[in-house]
């Protein structure tokens, strides 16, 4: 985990209060927590990327799914991607990098589907 990564994280929890499980925002982070039936789709994409710029957007979207998936119920669920998306932001923010919308990653990814 970058330390920017971190950092984010970790005003992510005091911000939200989160206190589920954090996922590794790794490849093999996000496999292992993501539901059985979504694993296939999400190393589907991984092999369909081929713009490696978009590779942050697409860890970001499937690491949310991941946290969303790892949640014992549905309050958790919906705390898990609050977090994840004040978790995402301020990631953004803190490596001045280029953000995007969620529409704009739902765009991404469904490209990578298509490919």
């Amino acid at each position: 985990m970058t330390g920017e990564w971190q950092d984010a994280v970790t005003e992510a929890q005091d911000t939200t209060g989160f206190t589920g499980n954090v996922v590794p925002r790794t490849v093999e982070g996000i496999g292992t927590a993501l539901r059985i039936d979504r694993r296939t789709e999400f190393y589907a994409e991984l092999s369909a990327l081929g713009d490696p710029g978009g590779f942050d957007a697409f860890l970001n979207h499937w690491w949310t799914q991941a946290l969303a998936d790892s949640a014992p119920d549905g309050d958790a669920r919906e705390q898990a991607v609050d977090f994840a998306d004040v978790t995402v932001s301020l990631y953004a923010r803190l490596v001045e990098g280029p953000t995007a919308t969620q529409a704009e990653i739902n765009a991404f990814v469904a490209g990578a589907e298509a490919s």
